[in-house]
């Protein structure tokens, strides 16, 4: 008899999440409030890890799992607290559940955007205190008012709607909202720059990347408005708060309410105690519908995958059915690497995106092979995309994306090809499996036989003579190890390829003195 699959608890959410896995045929324990060295003695013994934001999964408590847990779900949408790295170095599935506290936490910015217009909290301490003093507390109206929106996703979008029925202005600024989203939410797209000059309000919906890490600073302050007022219920470290704090005792911005910091659990801060700041401690999805959704579809996932095999709202893999994932998997991680490998070589926006499934390959269910070549061809310039994200992302940028499947390959029994349009013209990049070892067989016409590996350099060259030598020797004085050095050419064509896996990075002014070398057309360092 098999055993069943057993998971642990190790936050507080709703009895509901328990009595799911119950039903499901999951053995589930509650035990909350771990400290990490029990936590790296008992999580060896169970399955699947259902958390919060208290529990901290880090690359060490994973390695204590020791090969046995499969799967983490996250019942909310951040994972700070999982280290998704190394556990998808270790095989380990990590789940969140993107959409349970969206409502709440747009509700949550409403909330203090109106606290802060009309200056609540004071005015309640202030009445508490036995004073009444109506005069000092003068407000203003939402009404007319223009909002700024940065980052307008899933919450930013709600927030957008709530607003415009206040009948404020709404301005939103993201990189993947597309011009016809915009119209259907019913507000102005525009750069970053007319956020912070035209905006009344900001409120911040944006994950922290290194794009957006620090985006509200002294010198963005100081191109807003004089008497500005910022929200930040999104994530801690977007405002640099020592430089959000001059401009507030400049009397630059008005007010400020903030629902996360820059350090957490904030104790101490320096924002703490002016009367122009409104802060309450990460309450963004602390309501108890939320609460109950997030752990109810987080137990729901979770059961789903370690009794049937299907995979949903995955970070670090794409969702798939039980049925599909055996005869998927070889494929999986070419998927990935090709768009990787193609998003790294484009450095024009893409107009089109067009994928060939040739082959033994055609007859599969492609979808999650499709969401894997778009997350890699996204994660070089877009940090934090995944497989669950990367076509919803794709299709905001207003790139277009076509499939096509053939049951037979002109030259193997399987292929996956990748055509990347751009206003420049096409790059293509394809590639097969071999037993079950992902091969890059196609770059731009030129035939390859290569492997990938972490790191690499891509030389596009005129095929003459020389050119291996010359760069054995930048990279043997740079003290870099050569582990695998594919070449590939069409005779008659005057055009090669050389594809170079690396021991560790590459310096980028190695790069450079390659590129410079005669005949290089272009040479570049690649990431896997």
């Amino acid at each position: 008899m098999t055993a069943k699959p057993k998971v642990l608890i190790s936050d507080k959410m709703s009895p509901q999440a328990e009595q799911i896995f119950k039903d499901r045929g999951v053995d589930v324990t509650v035990k909350t409030d771990l400290k990490p060295e029990e936590l790296k003695e008992m999580i060896k013994n169970y399955d699947g890890l259902a958390i919060r934001s208290a529990t901290k999964v880090t690359a060490e408590i994973l390695k204590m799992a020791g090969g046995n847990l499969k799967v983490i779900g996250r019942a909310g949408i951040g994972v700070d607290n999982v280290d998704i790295p190394a556990a998808t170095s270790s095989g380990i599935v990590v789940m969140n559940t993107p959409y349970g506290n969206s409502i709440t936490t747009a509700e949550h910015t409403i909330a203090m955007m109106m606290a802060l217009a009309r200056q609540l909290p004071s005015a309640n301490a202030s009445t508490h205190a036995g004073k009444w003093e109506k005069s000092k507390y003068m407000g203003q109206e939402l009404f007319g008012k223009t909002l700024g929106i940065i980052g307008c996703g899933n919450i930013g979008s709600i927030v957008a709607d709530r607003a415009l029925g206040l009948k404020m202005k709404v301005l939103a600024y993201d990189p993947f909202l597309s011009a016809e989203r915009a119209v259907e939410l019913g507000v102005e797209k525009v750069e970053l720059e007319d956020i912070f000059t035209r905006s009344d309000f900001i409120t911040l919906h944006t994950p922290k990347t290194e794009h957006t890490k620090g985006i509200i600073n002294k010198f963005t302050i100081g191109k807003m408005k004089k008497g500005v007022r910022i929200i930040n219920c999104a994530r801690g470290g977007l405002i640099v708060e020592a430089d959000l704090k001059a401009a507030l005792e400049s009397g630059h911005v008005a007010g400020a309410a903030l629902d996360v910091f820059e350090e957490e659990p904030a104790k101490e801060n320096p924002l703490f105690g002016m009367e122009n700041v409104v802060c309450t401690p990460h309450l963004g999805a602390s309501t108890v519908e939320a609460q109950e959704n997030v752990a109810l579809q987080v137990a729901e996932q979770m059961a789903d995958f370690l009794i049937n095999g299907a995979v949903s709202n995955a970070l670090n893999m794409p969702s798939v059915s039980a049925e599909d994932a055996p005869k998927l998997k070889p494929y999986m991680k070419l998927s990935e690497q090709l768009g990787s490998f193609a998003g790294q070589l484009v450095d024009e926006p893409p107009v089109e995106i067009k994928i060939s499934y040739e082959g033994g390959v055609a007859a599969l269910n492609t979808k999650p092979l499709t969401a894997l070549v778009l997350a890699g061809f996204l994660k070089p310039s877009m940090e934090g995309v995944n497989i669950v994200s990367a076509p919803a992302k794709l299709k905001e940028m207003g790139v277009a994306l076509s499939e096509t499947k053939r049951d037979k390959s002109d030259s193997y029994q399987t292929l996956i090809k990748i055509t990347v349009v751009t206003a420049k013209g096409e790059n293509v990049v394809a590639g097969t499996v071999f037993g079950e070892h992902p091969r890059i067989v196609d770059i731009d016409g030129v035939p390859v036989e290569a492997g990938v590996n972490g790191h690499m350099l891509y030389i596009l060259n005129l095929d003459k003579p020389g050119l291996i030598g010359a760069v054995g020797t930048i990279l043997g004085n740079a003290k870099i190890n050569i582990a695998d050095f594919t070449l590939g050419r069409i005779p008659g064509k005057n055009k090669a390829v050389a594809l170079i896996s690396i021991d560790g990075d590459l310096p980028e002014k190695t790069v450079t003195e390659i590129s410079k070398l005669p005949d290089v057309e272009r040479a570049q360092a690649l990431k896997f």
